[in-house]
């Protein structure tokens, strides 16, 4: 069986998605149930995948491979490392809290909402799988698709507007991606295997043209600054659950096509360049935290705290750069890299939760504005603790998952340059100044309205859904060991890889 698991784990969900739509609109409960059902199995099998991975050699494994487009020699081939694990069973453990999350909230055509979310968790995980450019390629453009429907059928007011600025964006940084993977399969003599790419020797003009290349198609995933516009305005227009599917695992495919290209295929030119991606993450870490403060929308700021969070990311992965070539430190550099990947995982939870928590107040109250809230603690007290658990997460605190990320960047970072851990550590204060000023205006002090007044405490299935994710940020801020082991021998191949020159 594990010799097809990965296989499994891709199509499940989409093949899935038939019975779903199949079950119509006439049967919305039927929809819903095979579709919860579909995503526990996609659960049940990606945790398959911890006894079946070998975490100690951190190697691609679970390998398969179908010639596809023998022409091109373009394969169907998977394989999957420490961070890919991590990353998948994240995307299938969050897609269960999103189906669960909408069961109620969905009443317009709720088996094809269903469905496209079905869709699009087989195409991220088919992302974290490919070891061939052109599938990751296809899988990376391809989800664009259901969320492009999720977001311009069941989105806000302005919902057309901020599909086609997703879509724009996301689609313009991938032809240039495109270009750059048609360039080495010339190089490889015709092989579209990342492994193939890796080992091909590149001049640092040509490393560094494709280190652009790439740049410009992950950079807008994750977004980094000054390509994240598009982000407020689809998180803000998508409903509960498009949100927190693009805030928890879509912005990750970013960070992770960095580990997958970038970083083994033009180590040179992201050496030389290492610098310039620092800056903007720090400019994402400090300048983005400024523009949060000053929202009125819940979501967007939830929105811009994400940007600047993912800043942590990029910058971990391209500090162990400095690490490994300027200051001869690889266990620092693996410190940042680790530190990067634990904040993936962790934002997914955190950012998922709190989107989660945001669209339990708008169903209830249908606005984000901030103003039109305060004193919900005093009506809603069952929902006030878990706003302010992830409001702590957001924040950094100590004991939840959004510091042991953070934490290790800042460490790794000190150790190359003192100023850029100063820059990366100010995200906590500004990270809790704008947090915190949130809760306080939204859930403390007296009832402003009689519309507060009014509000239903979370119901069971909402309790499900916020105790999971508080499980997910608990877990893994007293007790990360787990995912570091999971991560670490894959993380500390990279950081090797770091240290060999192509040119």
């Amino acid at each position: 069986m594990s010799n097809h698991l990965l296989s499994l784990l891709i199509w499940l969900p989409v093949v899935g998605a038939i019975p779903v739509l199949l079950a119509g609109a006439g049967r919305p409960g039927l929809a819903r149930w095979i579709s919860l059902l579909v995503a526990v199995a996609t659960f049940a099998a990606s945790l398959a995948l911890l006894p079946a991975y070998d975490a100690a050699t951190g190697t691609l494994q679970l390998g398969e491979s179908l010639s596809w487009i023998p022409s091109l020699g373009i394969n169907y081939s998977l394989a999957v490392d420490g961070i890919s694990v991590a990353l998948i069973i994240l995307t299938t453990f969050v897609q269960i809290l999103v189906i669960v999350g909408a069961w109620e909230i969905i009443q317009n055509k709720p088996h094809q909402y269903m469905a496209a979310m079905l869709v699009l968790e087989g195409l991220m995980i088919g992302v974290f799988c490919a070891t061939d450019a052109l599938l990751f390629y296809v899988f990376f453009e391809a989800m664009l698709i259901p969320m492009f429907i999720l977001i311009g059928i069941w989105g806000g007011p302005r919902r057309v507007y901020a599909t086609l600025k997703f879509f724009i964006y996301t689609f313009f940084g991938s032809i240039f991606m495109l270009v750059g993977l048609i360039y080495l399969y010339h190089k490889t003599g015709g092989s579209f295997a990342i492994a193939d790419m890796a080992n091909v020797h590149l001049t640092l003009t040509e490393q560094a043209w494709l280190f652009f290349a790439f740049l410009l198609g992950f950079a807008i995933k994750v977004p980094m600054v000054p390509v994240h516009t598009w982000l407020p305005d689809a998180h803000v227009e998508a409903p509960t659950g498009g949100s927190v599917v693009l805030a928890a695992v879509m912005l990750k495919i970013g960070g992770y096509g960095f580990l997958r290209f970038s970083l083994p295929i033009t180590p040179d030119a992201s050496h030389e360049f290492a610098w310039l991606v620092i800056v903007l993450s720090l400019i994402a870490v400090c300048y983005i935290g400024y523009i949060a403060l000053v929202q009125q929308d819940m979501k967007k700021l939830v929105a811009y705290s994400s940007i600047a969070h993912m800043g942590f990311v990029t910058l971990g992965i391209f500090i162990a750069f400095l690490l490994v070539r300027d200051s001869n430190n690889p266990d620092a550099a693996r410190l940042g890299m680790q530190g990067a990947m634990v904040q993936m995982i962790s934002h997914g939870f955190i950012s998922g939760a709190m989107f989660t928590c945001i669209g339990v107040l708008y169903d209830r109250m249908h606005t984000r504005q901030i103003k039109d809230y305060g004193g919900v603690i005093n009506v809603m007290p069952i929902f006030a603790p878990f706003y302010v658990l992830f409001a702590m997460a957001n924040s950094g605190l100590p004991g939840t998952s959004g510091f042991v990320g953070e934490f290790m960047v800042i460490l790794a970072s000190f150790s190359a340059n003192p100023w850029i851990a100063l820059f990366g550590a100010f995200t906590l204060i500004i990270g809790a100044a704008y947090t915190l000023w949130m809760v306080k205006r939204v859930l403390w002090g007296d009832i402003k309205n009689k519309h507060v007044a009014e509000l239903k405490d979370v119901n069971g299935r909402e309790i499900f859904v916020l105790s999971a994710f508080a499980a997910g940020v608990l877990v893994l801020g007293i007790w990360p060991e787990p995912l570091v082991h999971l991560m670490d021998a894959s993380v500390a191949r990279i950081v090797e890889q770091l240290a060999i020159t192509k040119v």
